[in-house]
């Protein structure tokens, strides 16, 4: 009877989730693309970079090289790096780029932040400001899509989700989930219409200055450790903002083994629950209701409690098919999601377990999360 009411419940969940239609991949810059406006405005690139030697000088390169014929200029802030990656950035030789060299990190900032906020400062009075990491690489027409679908929708806030490295088998089976269950926390289809839910992703975020202005500037999350979707939350209050996927901009930070994957998630996980171990808690056991009992009743339970777990996995394997398809992988990556979801469960305990060592919010050899937590 336990079995038969934890496959039932399991089951209804994964109804309610494939009838959200949190999943889709049609919300992208292409079916997004408007009409290119009749004057470009003016635009400036914030990158912080720290310790980006190795991929600093494809991702300037890329910024250099947009085709956009409004005024359009790069800041590169190199935030106390050690491994020269304001001479590779140099390297380019691009007249549109400027370097700052960055000051120590100010108290009450996350070492990201502090960076962009030093860039933004020095950036002037431009109508957009696109934030960009230095491991992101952009086609040429980038910006131009960018700007076309802000200004078509007097957006105050468009991001796309770049596309992450997907080649080794880490990140074959790793990565495509990595944007999924973004996808589960922030639905781009929610939040690109009016209401409550919003959300960006860091790696490429165009905002208009006086949006942010209003809204207080980065000073206002200044400690967001999850800074993207804190920016997009606060944006969205001035007006509307639009997030979706995207083949234009691509990471080309490689993920040679599970490991540095794990240290990704686990950097953000524990802050996403509000640094609340009943949330924690919460958060797991939800975890083993949702994916996990499914496939156990499947494989081991009996009567009507298998069919229905079986019928809850096949429910969450072809809601995973999408981003699958997305990142061309096999189909049958979908059936393995428990597993890869037990892999993100550890890493949000890992996450919490950092916090409470002193060692929360760990990137780039700075532990982030202690900042008034």
């Amino acid at each position: 009877m336990i079995a038969f009411g934890i496959a039932g419940l399991s089951l209804l969940i994964w109804m309610g989730l494939s009838g959200s239609g949190f999943w889709r991949t049609d919300i992208n810059d292409v079916h997004a693309r408007q009409a290119e406006p009749a004057i470009w405005p003016s635009v400036v690139a914030i990158v912080p970079a720290r310790d980006e030697a190795d991929v600093v000088t494809r991702s300037i390169g890329s910024l250099a090289a947009q085709d956009y014929a409004g005024s359009f200029s790069i800041l590169l802030v190199d935030d106390n790096s050690s491994d020269g990656t304001a001479d590779a950035a140099r390297s380019v030789g691009s007249d549109r780029l400027e370097i700052l060299s960055g000051q120590p990190l100010a108290a009450g900032w996350t070492g990201k932040l502090w960076a962009v906020s030093q860039g933004i400062a020095a950036a002037g009075t431009p109508h957009y400001l696109w934030l960009t990491d230095a491991d992101i690489e952009h086609e040429p027409d980038t910006l131009r899509t960018l700007v076309a679908i802000g200004e078509a929708g007097d957006r105050r806030l468009v991001s796309f989700m770049a596309r992450l490295r997907c080649e080794n088998l880490a990140e074959r089976a790793l990565i495509p989930a990595f944007v999924w269950f973004f996808q589960l926390l922030y639905p781009f289809g929610r939040v690109n219409r009016p209401g409550r839910t919003a959300g960006a992703a860091g790696g490429c975020v165009l905002v208009r200055r006086d949006a942010l202005e209003a809204a207080g500037g980065i000073t206002a999350i200044r400690d967001a450790l999850i800074d993207d979707c804190t920016l997009g939350n606060l944006i969205k209050r001035q007006g509307p903002i639009w997030l979706g996927l995207t083949n234009r901009s691509r990471s080309i930070r490689p993920y040679d083994t599970a490991a540095p994957i794990a240290a990704m998630i686990a950097r953000s996980a524990y802050a996403q629950l509000d640094y609340s171990p009943l949330k924690l808690v919460g958060t797991v056991l939800g975890l083993a209701l949702v994916y996990f009992a499914p496939p156990v009743l499947a494989l081991f339970g009996d009567g009507a409690a298998r069919w229905l777990g079986l019928a809850a996995w096949i429910l969450m394997a072809a809601s995973f098919q999408p981003m699958l398809a997305f990142y061309r992988r096999s189909p049958l990556w979908g059936l393995a999601l428990p597993g890869i979801a037990a892999f993100y469960a550890g890493c949000t305990i890992l996450s919490a377990w950092q916090h409470k060592q002193g060692r929360g919010g760990m990137w780039k050899g700075r532990a982030q999360a202690a900042l008034g937590k």
